[in-house]
């Protein structure tokens, strides 16, 4: 380390030239080291302050003071700038900050041995990528910025190379139309056709027409309404789609037929799709369940719907005895009119049976009368109706054939005998006397008891429009009351000899009346009844029953055995 007094050097003899120009260039060899600023130092001097031997202090002179500039660490072998707008070590800082763009004048940024990242600037570019940190929670974003309003961001791998996401592999090529991205179940994805989609059609169906499981349609019935079988024979998960093209379906009304498979679980009715612009989407669930609607608006009959209904369900009355012979019960009497009424399911059938009389007996031998026959109503979702016939009157040869019979009303006693049993809500017991030839019960009242042999009554019903009277028990006949009257609603007059009893009138249910050692007469033969809603009656029958209007209803009336589709 060294310093020169000056820079100097004068004419003089040649020991004291070399030695002054020694001095000159020990000290620029040195950088003018030294414990103080050399005295030959002018503005524009560097010198090397060694006041600290191991980290001397660089320093400029400016012609007033000294500048220190840096540091060198020796054992560190660093320089430490001291002025903090000078970056000495860009590991050191902490918070390295660029005051314009970075020009990497086409290198890439890496570790000094290997490329990390490279950019490629493009010419008059608008557009960039932003990345932007984020909080506690929230994810970091790439985006693209840039003037443009719209920017894609491209990621584009190279050559056969697919873009990886998270371990999942994306093609690098489109698909053809209609594909849809699937995997291979190891993480990576391909453009295929999707099984089970909707393969729509083209051309619009405007008639009736087979679907086919998979397949789409738009229909037009314009033409008017037109019905579509649905696949015969369908599997689990088959789907098929409908859409009212036109907006026509209020007006013209689109059917599904399934075909005898189930929809909504049922068979029928046929689903009718009525609502325009209705879009229609079902599935094949199994047998069970059949098709089911993953999406339709406001359906109509695609589960049982129900027509409310009243009826009346009278039965067969049975014959009167013979002897002292007791007048028949009347037929069992069942009715809902006036009260909560059944809902039969639309284009069920049901069907109706119509009880007839108990025939009459000769009077010889003497005996007891016969029963009367139910008469019913049945079908999907109703509880059959049943009505039971009419018990037979009993006669004087005493028991068993004294004893009445049991029925929808009991038959009344004969000699010695007991009256049969009414059944509970449909009918009333027979009566009984001490000289035998009771009365027979009927739907209102139980057969006379205190002697007079009189048939109970029946009940009045206006199911037709009318109050009518129905399920009357035949009357009695012996010694003391020859001639005892029968029961309003059908039940006949008992008789003695020679008079053969009366049969009792078709149709009401009546008992006829007990005849003394005479035939006896048939009992009346039941009728059924049903009443409708004009607006739901569909006119399909058997049997022949007879219609009227009664206001707003049908009244549907069977007097033999038949059947209604509802």
């Amino acid at each position: 380390m060294s310093q020169a007094t000056d820079f100097t050097i004068s004419n003089q003899s040649f020991p004291d030239f070399r030695t002054d120009l020694n001095s000159v260039l020990g000290a620029i060899n040195t950088m003018n080291s030294g414990t103080s600023r050399p005295s030959s130092a002018v503005a524009g001097t560097m010198w090397l302050d060694t006041t600290s031997a191991s980290s001397p202090t660089i320093k400029f002179f400016d012609g007033s003071d000294d500048i220190s500039f840096a540091t060198i660490d020796y054992s560190a072998n660093t320089v430490n700038f001291l002025d903090s707008t000078v970056v000495a070590d860009i590991v050191g800082d902490t918070s390295p900050q660029l005051g314009g763009q970075l020009d990497v004048n086409g290198n890439a940024i890496g570790d000094g041995v290997r490329e990390l990242i490279k950019f490629i600037e493009t010419a008059s570019a608008v557009n960039e990528v932003t990345v932007t940190n984020s909080a506690t929670g929230n994810p970091p974003e790439i985006s693209a910025t840039g003037d443009d309003t719209n920017i894609d961001l491209k990621l584009t791998p190279k050559g056969s190379g697919k873009l990886n996401l998270d371990g999942i592999k994306f093609p690098n090529a489109d698909g053809t139309a209609n594909q849809a991205l699937i995997t291979d179940g190891s993480g990576n994805l391909s453009f295929g056709a999707v099984s089970g989609g909707t393969s729509w059609q083209s051309a619009e169906k405007t008639a009736n027409f087979t679907a086919v499981a998979g397949e789409g349609y738009f229909v037009n019935t314009s033409g008017g309404a037109f019905e579509i079988d649905l696949p015969s024979s369908p599997s689990v998960g088959d789907e098929i789609e409908f859409v009212d093209s036109r907006r026509n379906f209020a007006t013209a009304n689109l059917t599904l037929d399934p075909q005898s498979n189930n929809f909504q679980g049922n068979t029928s009715p046929k689903p009718v799709y009525d609502v325009a612009g209705q879009s229609i989407k079902i599935v094949y669930s199994g047998s069970t369940q059949g098709w089911i609607p993953v999406r339709d608006d406001d359906v109509t009959l695609e589960t049982p719907q129900t027509v409310s209904a009243e009826y009346l369900v009278v039965a067969g009355g049975g014959s009167g005895g013979t002897g002292d012979a007791a007048g028949a019960g009347a037929g069992g009497f069942l009715t809902n009119f006036g009260g909560t009424a059944i809902e039969l399911n639309k284009t069920s059938v049901y069907t109706v049976t119509v009880g007839g009389g108990g025939a009459g007996v000769t009077g010889s031998p003497k005996t007891h009368g016969n029963d009367g026959s139910n008469s019913s109503l049945s079908g999907t979702g109703i509880t059959t109706i049943t009505s039971i016939g009419g018990g037979g009157g009993g006669s004087s040869v005493g028991p068993p054939n004294s004893t009445g019979n049991d029925g929808g009303s009991g038959g009344g006693a004969g000699t010695n005998g007991t009256a049969g049993s009414g059944t509970t809500g449909q009918g009333n017991d027979g009566g009984s006397n001490s000289n035998g030839g009771a009365g027979g019960g009927g739907a209102g009242e139980a057969g006379d008891t205190d002697g007079e042999s009189q048939g109970g009554d029946g009940l009045s019903n206006s199911i037709t429009g009318s109050a009518v009277f129905y399920a009357g028990g035949g009357g009695g006949s012996n010694g003391s009351v020859p001639n005892a009257a029968g029961g309003d609603g059908g039940g006949t007059t008992g008789v003695v000899n020679p008079n053969s009893s009366s049969s009792s009138p078709a149709n009401t249910g009546g008992g006829s009346g007990g005849a003394n050692d005479q035939p006896s007469g048939n009992g009346g033969s039941g009728v059924v009844i049903l009443r409708v809603l004009t607006s739901d009656f569909t006119g399909t029958t058997s049997g022949s029953p007879t219609v009227t209007t009664d206001g707003s209803h049908k009244v549907i009336k069977f007097t033999a055995s038949g059947s209604y589709t509802a």
